[in-house]
């Protein structure tokens, strides 16, 4: 509208975000037609560089959102940096850039394990907030909600009022008719525990995140990828996956019953894999401590297997061709690898997994 005002033009929305948005983000600049500018990543630093961002800014820019908790490593980006370059970048332009805080994860956090820490609306850029109840907030999924710094924030021009149900009612969402059980659990989850409840809970978490974190570093086999302050979660990546892969010990580790997500970080990162372990309420001392000895198990069965021809074997991407006395194995990397062949002694034994 400001613009629009001035007789700019108008229809070139972008929002800067490091690469390593939430999903979301991604959906809403396709859908609404926005111009997604993402500062890449970097190897050792998985979150949105600051200084970088701000420079990406300007007069089209909507926003700069900043993760209260990568989903990647549970690192918290640094938004009184950021808060503090975009006052500056602003005197210089006569822009008003502000920051959206996606503190989906780190809003139930952040208050509770480090109330000092400036994120939120302390800062003067940041005009709103949103937070995911069924994460922290410790609800099942289907709540979240957004806080605006102040009235004027949210224009009137984006809110609906109707009055079929029998009084004006305001209305933001994009759906409209939705069950109110997740609301009424939120509601009993803050007046039960209170702040010391939650306090008391998030410290359980991290407490036990410490415990899982140091067991995998006395393994000696993993570099710790998560901080410690952040998210309580564990994010880890094998120091050495010259004969075995991240993918392969997920893999196996269902075996055990764990889901151990493996995946590969964003650009320009890609070629840094991680495991991650996320240390929710009900993921006790007990647990962290026979997950790391599960992973030792898994560690021990790939260190007696060949390395990598199994995994390969057992998502079916290898092709064996009769050769004389050896069996030619053809395995499969990737859509976007060469083909790699191995000699197998026909009187070697088949290994089954």
């Amino acid at each position: 509208n400001k613009r629009r005002a001035e007789g700019k033009p108008f229809d070139k929305p972008n929002i800067v975000t490091g690469a390593n948005v939430q999903v979301c983000w991604e959906k809403f600049a396709r859908y609404f037609e926005v111009e997604l500018k993402e500062v890449k990543l970097r190897e050792g630093y998985y979150v949105m560089d600051p200084e970088q961002a701000v420079e990406m800014v300007d007069e089209n820019t909507i926003c700069v959102a900043a993760i209260l908790g990568s989903t990647l490593n549970g690192e918290f980006e640094d938004v009184k940096l950021l808060n503090d370059l975009l006052v500056l970048k602003n005197k210089e332009t006569g822009l008003d850039i502000p920051i959206h805080v996606d503190a989906a994860s780190g809003g139930f956090i952040a208050p509770f394990l480090y109330p000092e820490l400036e994120w939120d609306f302390r800062l003067p850029q940041v005009k709103s907030i949103n937070v995911s109840g069924h994460k922290y907030g410790l609800v099942y999924a289907g709540i979240g909600w957004v806080v605006w710094r102040n009235k004027e924030d949210l224009p009137d021009e984006l809110i609906f009022h109707i009055n079929y149900l029998g009084a004006d009612q305001p209305t933001f969402t994009l759906n409209f008719s939705k069950g109110s059980s997740q609301v009424i659990a939120q509601y009993y989850q803050l007046i039960r525990l209170g702040h010391e409840g939650y306090r008391n809970v998030m410290e359980n978490c991290r407490e036990n995140m410490i415990v899982l974190r140091e067991g995998l570093e006395k393994t000696g086999r993993f570099s710790i990828v998560s901080k410690d302050e952040g998210i309580p979660l564990v994010a880890f990546s094998l120091k050495d996956n010259s004969s075995h892969t991240e993918f392969e010990i997920s893999e196996m580790l269902r075996r055990y019953g764990w889901i151990v997500p493996a995946y590969t970080m964003p650009a320009n990162a890609e070629h840094i894999t991680v495991l991650r372990v996320v240390i929710r309420e009900d993921f006790s001392r007990t647990l962290a401590e026979r997950l790391v000895m599960d992973i030792e198990k898994v560690m021990h069965e790939l260190d007696e297997l060949p390395s990598r021809v199994i995994h390969k074997i057992s998502l079916g991407e290898v092709k064996s061709e009769d050769n004389g006395d050896n069996m030619v194995v053809t395995v499969k990397k990737s859509d976007i690898e060469k083909p790699i062949e191995i000699n197998v002694k026909k009187s070697d034994k088949p290994i089954f997994c």
